[in-house]
């Protein structure tokens, strides 16, 4: 597929102001955008997320490493690659909330040198699409979250530009509207042929989403691939063992050596186990431990995952996992 974006050996360090000591914010990040694709950029508080989103922005200047946009080296040619890229701030800072929502439209296509009758008919479409046409006069800090979430994509929209990075794009938004919101994103790219970077704790918006991840851990990469591949990888080595009694102490302790991740829900008449096995044979291990004591099996299930779980278990260093 055709490259959009290329983050190559990204580095980002910080000096403490009190101590002076030096953070090191990202540590040699390189990961690629596809054109056409919706890319999940994703990383616990601190994980070094926020400042890569930032250096593809042009937010922050790098330590070392490059970003190239469209071909374009954004160190030597700042305003030209960003000219490629629109972002929609988490909190809607990209919005004047003193301004109507037609006039919001008309500024920002202003900063970019399209005067307003170049754009009329371009914003009277995107009022259309968006479900804004009704509120076009209303003062954008009169609306809903959900009105000025859609308003301040329209105003990445309306920029042409071929990337739109979203920071937490469905943050506080009502069930209903989350899921409009996330239609809307998948016609940007279908229809307007747009590539989009979304960051988001919403682990369900990533899982409906998104081609590809990306998760950041302490400044570094761990996981780079198809959120299809991760849903497998993870799926067929999880399981729940339902059990037709208890496990004895010394049943349990010996699990807990060869599982650490085991979970025992103990109960007189029927306990279960939630185990994830590495390898496919470790599921004689597991029944080596309950012959011990002939602990009945009463079924063995799989177990199924959502991507908040994989998020979960990549961060804690279970897996560490890149696309070929």
């Amino acid at each position: 597929m055709e490259q959009i974006i290329e983050v190559k050996n990204l580095k980002k360090t910080y000096k403490k102001r009190k101590s002076k000591e030096i953070i090191t914010a990202v540590n040699d990040i390189s990961f690629t955008v596809n054109k056409g694709e919706i890319l999940g950029l994703l990383g616990p508080n601190g994980a070094g997320k926020t400042t890569t989103i930032k250096l593809i922005c042009g937010l922050l200047i790098p330590d070392e490493g490059r970003i190239i946009v469209n071909g374009i080296n954004n160190q030597d040619k700042r305003l030209k690659s960003l000219q490629h890229i629109s972002a929609v701030l988490e909190g809607n800072r990209n919005l004047y909330w003193r301004l109507s929502v037609r006039e919001n439209l008309e500024y920002f296509a202003g900063n970019r040198g399209q005067s307003r009758k170049e754009v009329a008919g371009k914003i009277d479409d995107l009022l259309e699409k968006f479900n804004l046409k009704e509120k076009e006069n209303e003062l954008v800090n009169r609306l809903s979250r959900g009105m000025q979430q859609k308003l301040a994509i329209a105003v990445a929209m309306l920029a042409d530009s071929e990337v739109i990075l979203l920071d937490e794009p469905t943050l506080g938004l009502d069930v209903e509207t989350g899921y409009e919101v996330r239609e809307m994103l998948q016609e940007i790219v279908h229809n307007y042929h747009r590539t989009i970077i979304i960051s988001s704790h919403d682990m369900d918006v990533i899982q409906d989403l998104c081609d590809r991840t990306v998760i950041i851990n302490h400044g570094e990469i761990v996981t780079n691939d198809k959120v299809e591949n991760l849903l497998r990888l993870f799926e067929v080595r999880a399981y729940n063992v339902t059990l037709g009694g208890l496990l004895s102490e010394q049943q349990h302790q010996l699990l807990l050596q060869k599982f650490p991740q085991l979970e025992y829900i103990p109960d007189t008449v029927q306990s279960t186990l939630e185990v994830d096995l590495t390898k496919s044979e470790e599921i004689y291990d597991l029944f080596d431990v309950l012959k011990l004591k002939h602990t009945p099996v009463e079924a063995i299930d799989r177990k199924t995952i959502n991507f908040e779980q994989i998020f979960m278990k990549i961060v804690k260093g279970e897996k560490q996992h890149e696309m070929v």
